[in-house]
């Protein structure tokens, strides 16, 4: 099947309000701590994510940080539509206005299900560089039939596709100052994610805020899902949906890629979306640790500028967003 031709999408931008790092820094440093017995945010210099342990496909984040919403949760419930297939690669050139630079595309959606003729979990992770060269870390995870063990395989190069739906940080993949978040012994109810993004709603209110990055579930397991193969039958409820879920504990180490924001910002947003995968074949949508007395996190993350959603639904719900 062919992706829809990205110059036909539907494609709105907002500013997104852009505080400094050491803002950002200060406000988590302290917010955090409700959730986290150990807390360490810092200001610096992004390490080459290329090497172990982030097995990234570029080495930074910087360079005109964009963060991308394609399609929504509305397209694969309550009934798949297959129609819905993204190139992230053309979509991510749109999203950076056809600048001709190179990009990486990091992030979390549903993977290509053409290519293993299933539905199946998208931990996208790529490099672009002009003319035409693309260069793929990423990988899929998906259920076996009995719905009990998870395959998680690496996507070639030659497949860029994204279906249904993603939530994706684009940028130039430029070394340079980042936020480092690093958080031991989880004492409170939110995971990882929600911590951040919930201290910087707290702080900024409706000024919309938005990071991007990669984090390391370093130490302890983490409860993740990978769907099931399409639903015949409509899912409307949690409580279906959760039955046609598969939730599996995983083991560190778990590479994480995302995207948060603080508000939906008028275009039925995500509020937060990251997906992992691993050296040692473990990956999935990421919900929160299982393991909270052990638990070891480390994020790198830059603050988006804009935010571009793609292809919004028509017709939209709120359910299935967790």
């Amino acid at each position: 099947m062919a992706s829809l031709d990205t110059s036909a999408l539907l494609f709105e931008e907002k500013p997104l309000h852009t505080p400094s790092l050491g803002e950002v820094r200060d406000v988590l440093a302290a917010g955090l701590k409700s959730n986290f017995t150990t807390v360490n945010v810092e200001v610096v210099e992004c390490p080459d994510l290329t090497k172990a342990p982030f097995h990234l496909a570029g080495e930074g984040l910087n360079g005109s940080p964009t963060l991308v919403e394609l399609g929504g949760v509305p397209y694969l419930l309550p009934l798949v539509d297959r129609s819905r297939l993204y190139d992230v690669i053309k979509v991510s050139q749109r999203a950076l206005h056809d600048t001709g630079k190179a990009f990486v595309a990091y992030g979390a959606g549903a993977g290509p299900f053409p290519l293993v003729s299933s539905n199946c979990e998208g931990i996208f992770n790529l490099r672009f560089s002009p003319p035409g060269t693309v260069v793929s870390e990423s990988h899929l995870a998906k259920v076996s039939l009995d719905r009990k063990t998870v395959t998680v395989q690496k996507i070639p190069n030659t497949e860029t596709r994204c279906a249904l739906l993603g939530n994706l940080l684009v940028a130039e993949g430029k070394p340079g100052q980042v936020l480092k978040v690093s958080c031991k012994k989880r004492t409170g109810q939110k995971d990882f994610i929600a911590s951040i993004r919930t201290c910087l709603e707290a702080h900024y209110g409706e000024q919309t805020v938005g990071l991007g990055g990669v984090f390391l579930l370093q130490a302890g397991k983490a409860k993740q899902h990978v769907m099931s193969p399409f639903s015949t039958t409509s899912i409307n409820t949690e409580e279906e949906l959760n039955e046609w879920l598969n939730f599996f504990d995983m083991p560190a180490p778990l590479i994480n890629l995302g995207i948060l924001v603080t508000t939906e910002c008028d275009l039925d947003l995500r509020l937060q979306h990251f997906h992992s995968f691993s050296t040692h074949g473990h990956g999935g949508h990421y919900h929160i640790d299982t393991t909270p007395d052990i638990v070891e996190y480390e994020g790198y993350f830059v603050v988006g500028e804009r935010i571009v959603r793609v292809d919004k639904p028509l017709h939209t719900h709120k359910f299935g967003r967790d």
